[in-house]
């Protein structure tokens, strides 16, 4: 608990938790939201597409789809960390966090697996291949995604501690 004290008293914790600025916590979960969008939101449209018709599609460079996928992860990454400074104890003391956490990983993997088995091996111009395989990452990507996404709204009301400071 001292080190989530010390974390809620640091001048970025205050000021994201307190400020009536619109660019404290206002901002920073729009940019938390912003990164899912740009990273979950491709990654689904992308799953969608080699569940349905990619297989009749001829093979494009997604290298671009997958830059800006990683983009919204580096801003997922720091505003969920500053999000995390702001309520040390509310997330980590609620194993919904933790289920969360893994499900990024999973979905990241996934991703990394599905740019591999399907988009490694295109060649310009030529038929995707989509293999049962393909389609299967797709799948486990989109119960993956809807994992996280629940389990991030579920963050809200699953809290059983939401400042250190309360406890004492």
């Amino acid at each position: 608990m001292s080190v989530f004290l010390w974390l809620e008293q640091t001048g970025l914790s205050l000021w994201v938790r307190e400020s009536p600025s619109l660019l404290a916590f206002p901002f920073i979960l729009f940019l938390h939201t912003l990164g899912l969008g740009m990273l979950a939101g491709i990654s689904v449209a992308i799953d969608l597409w080699l569940l349905s018709t990619a297989a009749r599609s001829k093979a494009v460079s997604m290298t671009g789809f997958f830059r800006v996928m990683w983009l919204g992860f580096g801003i997922n990454a720091v505003s969920g960390v500053t999000l995390l400074i702001a309520y040390p104890a509310k997330a980590l003391t609620d194993p919904v966090f933790y289920v969360k956490m893994v499900l990024v990983v999973l979905a990241l993997i996934n991703i990394e697996w599905i740019k591999k088995e399907v988009f490694a091996r295109a060649h310009p111009g030529q038929t995707l291949a989509v293999s049962t395989k393909a389609k299967l990452l797709a799948a486990t990507s989109l119960a993956i995604w809807a994992g996280t996404i629940l389990a991030g709204r579920l963050l809200a009301y699953t809290y059983n501690v939401l400042l250190a400071s309360d406890l004492l």
